[in-house]
């Protein structure tokens, strides 16, 4: 199970991203519910970012969740209630993960942690149908019987987290006015961009990941402490200067409206020093380190090595990395161990294995997986798709293996990821990329010059619009959302 950090700075003023979230949530709902006695043992991975940052307690997952079964009664706007307080949008078509749309007795949504949207069908107030469906084709992949709803943001909006937060925001900060967006939309049961900053005022206690996980061994990198000072280092420089903004009086006594900025207190929000030590105390840890030390009842080699990489072959113009390569695997081979190639893609690996057997390699096989190549005879050498950037040496009571990569032998990549493109409907998260004067195409209004963004008021209402500029001077503003 993963469990990311947030992808933005300490009492940042944007949220962190969707699907993120939602990968964190998933992983927190798992654990919340308890291990499965007949299955295996969980490996949890983490970051120390991660780590340092209280999450919201295991009792609130436990019970946040809402079973869906074809032929029970469930009522919609019950249903309705939930989502919102739990963090959906409402859009008109659902594709990303937190999405839910409605079309009369028809509720598509994308629930955290699923890899499809679900599609319910509702007779009256009974789910009659549950089917995946595809978000891009709108068709339905599978049927389903039941499904469960977990939140898909780690603060709610019911009633009892709205009186909390409102609560403890003013024994905080003292004040509260129509000069704070944050407050004003919370208190009308709103969401508002960067509220998770806020999170421990939300909840009656908040936990840490380790909560999740009584008992577990904690394995660490030999840099986490380096790691852990300098993050809680970059948070005290974030909250002092987010104090520093509203401890000074701006020119004439007049607050610019948004720019309020109450941050909570860092052990509020974080773990310090002593608490890391702490919370580490109550649990078996090891960690991993890159140099040799002499074995002890406390110390273990694994047996992992770097591996040979070829730099100093390709370097030598009278030497072939094809050649060293082959000798590299005969060597190998012939002290009991186990060769696996790796390639970034499908096509690379296939364009390495035709230079490999043109270069007189054989016993080559394509494989997949990483069990693939573990299945075959260890006298073939597999070739599979793995990124792995750097090569290894492990060593172990089967004569233990070598992995090379793509890179060890051909000093870079065959091939390059291509950039992800955004999709429309995800646009405004695109949007920060462009600057003035870039030249933009509309679906139906064709090439135009972006010119910025601008809040134009609608109805009475303000809109945050994408200015486009045409031939002739015609503009076009296009409403974020």
């Amino acid at each position: 199970l993963e469990f990311p950090a947030w992808d933005c700075l300490p009492y940042d003023r944007v949220s962190p991203r969707g699907e993120l979230v939602n990968r964190r949530i998933d992983t927190l709902a798992r654990l919340a519910v308890g291990k499965n006695p007949e299955k295996a043992g969980r490996v949890v991975l983490t970051t120390v970012s991660a780590l340092l940052q209280r999450v919201p307690p295991r009792k609130g997952f436990a019970d946040s969740a809402l079973t869906l079964e074809v032929g029970k009664r469930l009522d919609p706007d019950e249903l309705d209630q939930f989502l919102l307080t739990n963090g959906y949008f409402r859009s008109d078509t659902v594709m990303e993960p937190g999405e839910y749309a409605k079309r009369g007795g028809i509720v598509d949504v994308f629930p955290a942690g699923a890899e499809a949207p679900l599609r319910l069908d509702f007779f009256g107030d009974e789910l009659d149908g549950l089917r995946a469906f595809e978000a891009t084709t709108q068709r339905t992949t599978e049927t389903q019987k039941t499904a469960v709803l977990r939140p898909v943001s780690e603060v709610l909006l019911d009633e009892a987290s709205i009186s909390r937060f409102r609560s403890g925001y003013r024994v905080l900060f003292a004040k509260a006015g129509d000069d704070d967006p944050l407050y004003g939309a919370v208190s009308a049961g709103h969401r508002h961009i960067g509220m998770e900053h806020w999170l421990p005022l939300f909840h009656e206690k908040v936990d840490t990941l380790l909560d999740y996980l009584p008992g577990a061994h904690v394995v660490l990198d030999y840099q986490a402490e380096e790691a852990r000072d300098a993050r809680l280092e970059l948070i005290a420089e974030y909250y002092l200067t987010r104090r520093g903004f509203v401890d000074t009086k701006p020119k004439g006594g007049l607050a610019q409206v948004g720019s309020v900025y109450h941050p909570v207190p860092p052990e509020a929000m974080f773990l310090d020093a002593p608490e890391w030590d702490g919370l580490l105390g109550g649990h078996a840890v090891h960690q991993l380190s890159p140099f040799s030390a002499p074995e002890s009842t406390n110390v273990a080699d694994a047996g992992g090595r770097g591996g040979h990489d070829f730099a100093d072959v390709r370097v030598r113009p009278d030497a072939n990395v094809f050649d060293a390569f082959s000798d590299h695997v005969q060597a190998c081979q012939a002290d009991g161990r186990r060769v696996v190639v790796t390639a970034f893609s499908q096509g690379s690996r296939d364009r390495l294995v035709s230079m490999l057997n043109d270069h007189g390699l054989q016993n080559l096989v394509s494989v997949d997986t990483w069990n693939d190549a573990m299945g075959l005879n260890a006298k073939l050498v597999a070739v599979c798709v793995i990124g792995l950037e750097h090569g290894f040496t492990a060593f172990g009571p089967d004569g233990g293996m070598a992995g090379v990569t793509e890179p060890d032998i051909l000093g870079e990549r065959m091939t390059r990821p291509s950039k992800a493109k955004a999709r429309p409907e995800n646009f405004i998260a695109e949007a920060s990329a462009l600057s003035a004067g870039d030249l933009v195409v509309h679906v139906e209004h064709g090439i135009g010059r972006f010119d910025g963004l601008e809040t134009i008021e609608v109805g009475g209402a303000p809109h945050d619009c994408l200015k486009l500029v045409y031939g002739g001077g015609d503009k076009l503003f296009l409403p974020v959302e």
